[in-house]
């Protein structure tokens, strides 16, 4: 970042950090904070302690222990943020109509060897296969055109949880467990609206809706959702009676629903046209009926909406899950299924511009708090992407920043023209 970059939105982002101010015990904690932001903001390649701290200045192992060791509290900061987020969103426009639209998913990094916290062999998104690394789950959110993730937990596995000297070692506290990351999810649901965040939907893909402890978690927290569920899904069409089926009657998969069951079999195909930014727009031919679900626990007692989305140009098909009333409107229902894409380029940001991945280390507080600062750079570059939006005249592709060449204004103007 150069002085004059620094100079262009550096009283903005001064005013951003100052309400992180008392989550550190020192003045001089809060100054290597606002370094550390400042560092994953800026255009280095590789945004880790040293690269940050040889840029600002500072003594390389002055930032390193401030990861590490100085007092302050990266929980205080997710709050914070948090609810600084619940602000804004109160104040974004809502051109689709739907509200606000949480985003629950998980992302992964690719690690070396055994010490990064929670690091194993496991199924890693970033790569599409079993390799060795770490999985953190997340909460987004999305209204209008606003985006920005609000939260990160890590994925503790189980052979991890159960080895609690190794735990020790990494600086895993005893009460941080192995956790379904469906229940990780619904914490992290709870923690946002607990600090303000309010959630008119949520949407997630079929990794959390093939759980229906997860689905009937958001039913208890009467939250509506319309999420992705694997073709394999338990559930029955709802009969023209609309009696919950008996204990006798068995369940069958969504796919065998929907091309043999005579509810989706009468009805013609809805098209809906999907508008994308910057690429084509997308069609999507819709069927929809109502079902009941089935777990081990029996029948559910309400019934629900079940999707079917098939896309004729590139043969996808994607099933969904929804506990909105049976009088919502199917346009609605669509448009936050699809809201999902916000969250991934959330992660996209975060990735190749903020440092997410870049991590470097062996202590669990270390990493919560890299993950922790690089969601305050987001939620401030969420913020200036919105304003500079408001400025930008039609078909203007870049931003009216002064030297806007690289570094943090760069980065808020290529957010804005995504």
């Amino acid at each position: 970042m150069t002085e004059r970059q620094l100079r262009a939105l550096g009283p903005a982002l001064a005013d951003h950090l100052d309400r992180f101010l008392f989550c550190c015990s020192y003045t001089q904690t809060f100054a290597h904070l606002s370094t550390y932001v400042r560092g994953l903001l800026s255009d280095l390649p590789r945004k880790t302690a040293e690269p940050i701290a040889r840029k600002a200045g500072t003594p390389v192992r002055t930032l390193q222990e401030f990861l590490k060791d100085h007092d302050w509290d990266f929980d205080c900061v997710r709050e914070r943020h948090q609810r600084h987020a619940a602000e804004r969103l109160g104040g974004v426009g809502d051109a689709g109509g739907l509200g606000t639209v949480g985003l629950i998913d998980e992302t992964s990094s690719k690690k070396q060897g055994t010490k990064t916290p929670g690091v194993q062999r496991q199924y890693l998104g970033c790569v599409g296969k079993v390799e060795n690394g770490i999985v953190t789950v997340h909460l987004g959110v999305s209204r209008g055109r606003y985006k920005s993730l609000i939260d990160a937990d890590l994925f503790l596995p189980k052979s991890w949880s159960d080895d609690r000297p190794r735990c020790r070692a990494a600086g895993i506290p005893d009460k941080l467990v192995h956790r379904p990351k469906w229940q990780i999810a619904l914490e992290q649901v709870d923690r946002a609206r607990d600090n303000g965040v309010a959630l008119d939907w949520l949407t997630f893909d079929e990794g959390y809706g093939c759980s229906p402890g997860f689905l009937f978690g958001l039913d208890e927290r009467r939250l509506r959702f319309v999420g992705e569920v694997p073709r394999s899904f338990w559930c029955l069409a709802v009969n023209r009676s609309a009696q919950r089926p008996g204990e006798q009657v068995k369940a069958r998969v969504a796919e065998e629903v929907v091309r043999t069951g005579s509810v989706f079999r009468s009805q013609p195909w809805q098209v809906f046209r999907l508008s994308r930014e910057t690429v084509q727009d997308q069609a999507w031919r819709i069927k929809a009926a109502r079902v009941w679900l089935h777990s081990a626990d029996g029948w559910s007692a309400d019934s629900y909406w079940l999707i079917w989305a098939s896309n004729d140009e590139t043969g996808e098909e994607k099933f969904f899950l929804s506990n909105a009333p049976a009088d919502a409107a199917l346009e609605a229902l669509v448009g936050v299924a699809f809201r999902r894409a916000n969250v991934e380029h959330c992660f996209r940001v975060a990735k190749s511009e903020l440092g997410f991945s870049h991590f470097e280390g062996r202590n669990y507080t270390a990493l919560m708090r890299h993950q922790s600062l690089c969601l305050v750079a987001m939620g401030f570059v969420a913020d200036h992407t919105e304003r500079l939006r408001e400025k930008k005249s039609g078909g203007d592709a870049g931003a009216g920043m002064p030297g806007a060449a690289g570094g943090e204004p760069a980065l808020v103007a290529a957010a804005a023209g995504q």
